[in-house]
């Protein structure tokens, strides 16, 4: 579904992405993690061209994101993006901000618009508050507001970018349980996170990030119980994170 290919990136002359390759298959849930400016935001934002790179190539089923006659617009219709901070429309209700994209960039009628986003509103447990407007609700709820947003477009990937970082910590575990019902059903996603029991229990793989490089791409199980055979800087973040 996704593909990366020797992709780097540079701001000015600071090397923020260096040569880094991986591929995220059809229904498989992808962790990134590391340490905080490893790259894992500007990575995942490359994938929908969100943030432009210089070198290497991305494919998303098939359709080059770095190809000049590539129809971004289309592209991003079908790649789901879950933000840290929501990114919701302050102004417009919570049932506008669902229906919004899908008439502006699927053409989709407002009656068909609002079915489908009410859909997964309800998907993610929040029907009760489709007339509210987002300052009306908690975090947790913003945030899952957005996901329904991103669902509401039959996203064939979906993209989160540390989306419980910005939440209390109470209202973590109703978006990771929204994120775990998606990867469940079989939803093909990329997460960067720092959850690290989210990635233990639901993701396929990991992919450990440091300084712009891909230090490690392994499956969870030899990410998490092996250790003594990660890069030492791997092992170094695993010795921080997995003794609380």
């Amino acid at each position: 579904m996704i593909e990366i290919h020797n992709v780097s990136k540079w701001y000015g002359s600071f090397q923020v992405l260096a040569d880094c390759t991986t591929s995220v298959n059809k229904g498989e849930v992808v962790v990134v993690c590391g340490p905080s400016g490893s790259g894992k935001s500007t990575l995942i934002k490359t994938v929908n061209a969100l943030e432009p790179f210089q070198k290497g190539e991305i494919l998303v089923d098939g359709v080059s994101v770095n190809d000049p006659k590539t129809n971004l617009p289309r592209l991003r219709s079908r790649v789901g993006m879950v933000f840290q901070h929501f990114e919701l429309f302050p102004h417009l209700s919570v049932t506008e901000n669902l229906t919004l994209a899908q008439t502006k960039v699927l053409g989709r009628s407002t009656d068909e618009a609002k079915v489908r986003g009410l859909k997964m509103l309800d998907r993610v447990g929040l029907m009760a508050h489709k007339d509210k407007f987002p300052g009306q609700l908690s975090g947790g709820q913003q945030q899952r507001v957005a996901i329904a947003r991103a669902l509401s477009m039959d996203p064939i990937v979906m993209l989160f970018d540390e989306p419980t970082s910005a939440l209390d910590p109470e209202m973590v575990g109703e978006v990771l349980d929204v994120m775990v019902q998606l990867a469940n059903e079989g939803m093909t996603m990329m997460c960067v996170t720092h959850e690290m029991g989210f990635a233990r229990k639901v993701s396929h793989r990991v992919i450990f990030m440091d300084q712009g490089r891909i230090l490690e791409d392994c499956a969870k199980d030899d990410f998490f119980g092996q250790p003594e055979a990660r890069t030492p800087r791997a092992k170094e973040f695993l010795s921080k994170i997995l003794q609380h």
